[in-house]
């Protein structure tokens, strides 16, 4: 199965960008079967109090690459005390 999943994924790489985010899309959304009914409303409700705070100024913007830098920067593991 391994050789079957290698061999799409390089099928997959040389079609044009639209095409693999569609792929992308579809493969990302066959994984959400199951979802809290109630989390598009309260995305609903967050995205605008999300975008104030950004306007504001109350928030800082992260690029892409930082923000990847330090999702993936080793974390130092903290011993807590009894």
């Amino acid at each position: 199965m391994r050789t079957e999943v290698e061999e799409l994924l390089k099928s997959a790489l040389a079609f044009p960008p639209e095409a693999r985010a569609a792929l992308a899309n579809s493969l990302l959304e066959s994984l959400d079967s199951e979802c809290d009914p109630d989390a598009e409303e309260l995305w609903r409700e967050e995205t605008p109090r999300l975008l104030k705070q950004i306007d504001r100024g109350e928030v800082a913007m992260v690029g892409w690459e930082d923000a990847r830098r330090e999702l993936w920067a080793p974390r130092k593991l903290v011993q807590r005390l009894p």
